[in-house]
């Protein structure tokens, strides 16, 4: 008796705590606070482009708003026909989706288009755990926990299907209305659209995570189709070792004119650095993709060729693979070690930085049985934000620097520091490479080439991932540095200055400069993307 009475009062204090609200008006509360709430970025992005002297500027402002509150409220009314019941569980989980959103876009000043969403499901564990900071905690209880508190409150009253069918029609009359009667605003969302529609939460994260699944579904549906028989055209030996960076911007290498000596050691070690190098995208997957394919820059979404490394082995190359990265396309070797494998057998202090890809490698190299040797060393380099995580302590020459994984809160100078120091280190492990090639005294060449490069706050933006369309030339231009053995030299009839003649490079030369330093030869070889055809 006692306990039904207390279980009534308890659930009339409940119900009167709670606010009544129809459905309609809830999608609208809703549709408005998302707009307000959730779009700073957006509107700060808008008010720094448009023209408010103007009553253009002003409209298309307006018209901005229109189209974020248009679309929360045209899918929330599209959910409420099928069923009202989802309606506020939805609404909880946008407000989730968006204070993780939000925190990546303002920390990292991100947009969050296909090819980001593909690096967030690519990322793993050990890299997202990079990206935290104890900030996204004050995010998701502002933007999360504080918002989904409130829509509790709201206790929303079914209204009948006729009416949530009419509010639809209200819905898609005033949103086109509003856009067709102020049409000239299309001109100026159109040309920033790519910007626009990463900005816009929860559509640029929910939608463009649709895209990457569908393009990466249907990559994986698809039977890799195998280039053509290669024929090996010069005997005798040969060693091609390709290292692959990360985030290595030229713009911070000494070799392309730095003030800064971030290359002391290739400074002296007879390198060629390729001029004006660009990468073929802004993220990993997606360069590694290109530069392992004979296609290059051509090889698209949709398309699912053998890459390189399967290529040559098909073709009885000996293969090594070693990685301290991810992002690598499906690949058929002799040899695949992870960074995790090499630290069974890598027991020194040095074991956690890049310098693990040279454990017993000179080992594995005089092991093999074939005359011709491929290895690609996929490098962690300069994986940000935990630049001052990549290398060992005698590599911090540059001081003070940034040990935060909020950028933000550095100073540019601690940033570039630490960033520099990464530089330093990977001059470091290239030169090792190097001497390493040298002990072998046969035909032999070192190839270094970033994925892409990294953005360190110039025009408000870091890490890298950009719109390529959009993207910062510190995101595109990638060090290109190559050495060659005396032995490869004569045996090809070509010196330094035989090579980096030209104007333009870029990661369409991997593939082609690898077969001809092998001597390979095939269909898909194209000798004008060879780097050491001089003929």
């Amino acid at each position: 008796m006692a306990d039904s009475w207390l279980l009534k009062a308890t659930k009339a204090i409940g119900e009167k705590s709670r606010t009544d609200i129809s459905t309609i008006n809830f999608i609208t509360v809703f549709a408005l606070g998302n707009a307000i709430f959730y779009h700073r970025l957006l509107f700060l992005f808008a008010a720094n482009t448009l023209d408010y002297s103007s009553l253009n500027g002003i409209l298309t402002l307006l018209t901005l708003f229109v189209l974020v509150v248009f679309a929360s409220s045209l899918f929330l009314t599209v959910i409420a026909l099928v069923t009202q019941r989802l309606v506020k569980p939805i609404c909880m989980l946008i407000v989730c989706g968006n204070s993780v959103a939000l925190y990546f876009a303002e920390t990292y000043q991100v947009i969050l288009d296909r090819t980001m969403m593909g690096n967030v499901f690519n990322s793993n564990l050990q890299e997202a755990m990079e990206l935290f900071h104890p900030k996204l905690f004050l995010y998701i209880f502002v933007y999360a926990v504080l918002p989904c508190l409130l829509l509790s409150r709201f206790h929303i009253q079914k209204v009948r299907f006729y009416k949530r069918f009419i509010y639809l029609f209200f819905v898609l009359f005033l949103g086109l209305g509003w856009s067709f009667a102020n049409a000239k605003t299309w001109l100026w969302i159109d040309k920033n659209a790519s910007k626009l529609g990463g900005m816009i939460l929860p559509w640029s994260y929910v939608g463009n995570s649709i895209r990457w699944y569908h393009g990466s579904y249907y990559l994986a549906s698809r039977q890799e189709t195998l280039l053509p028989a290669a024929h090996i055209n010069e005997s005798g030996k040969a060693i091609v070792i390709l290292v692959i960076g990360e985030s290595a911007r030229a713009q911070n290498f000494s070799l392309y004119g730095y003030q800064r000596p971030t290359n002391p050691l290739l400074a002296k070690a007879d390198v060629v650095a390729l001029p004006e190098a660009t990468a073929c995208s802004t993220y990993t997957t997606a360069s590694l993709e290109c530069m392992l394919s004979h296609l290059g820059s051509n090889t698209g979404l949709m398309t699912l060729y053998e890459p390189l490394p399967s290529y040559l082995q098909r073709n009885g190359v000996n293969v090594i693979w070693r990685s301290n990265n991810w992002g690598e396309p499906l690949i058929k070797t002799h040899l695949y070690q992870h960074a995790e494998d090499i630290r069974k057998t890598c027991q020194n202090e040095n074991c956690n930085y890049d310098e693990l890809l040279l454990h017993n490698l000179e080992q594995d190299l005089q092991n093999s049985t074939q005359d011709k040797t491929f290895v690609a060393l996929h490098q962690h380099g300069s994986h940000g934000p935990s630049y001052f995580k990549n290398y060992p302590g005698k590599f911090t020459a540059f001081k003070p620097v940034c040990s935060s994984v909020d950028l933000q809160k550095c100073t540019n100078e601690e940033l570039v520091n630490a960033y520099d120091n990464t530089v330093l280190y990977t001059d470091d492990f290239l030169y090792r490479v190097i001497e390493l090639l040298k002990t072998f005294q046969q035909p032999a060449v070192m190839l270094y080439v970033s994925d892409h490069g990294e953005s360190l706050g110039e025009y408000g933006l870091y890490l890298h991932g950009a719109p390529y369309s959009i993207a910062p030339d510190v995101q595109k231009k990638v060090p290109f540095i190559v050495w060659m053995s005396d032995e490869f030299k004569r045996q090809k009839g070509i010196n330094n200055d035989d090579i980096g003649k030209g104007l333009n490079y870029s990661q369409d030369n991997v593939f082609h400069s690898v077969m001809g330093a092998l001597g390979i030869r095939s269909d898909v070889y194209n000798k004008q993307l060879d780097i050491f055809n001089i003929d």
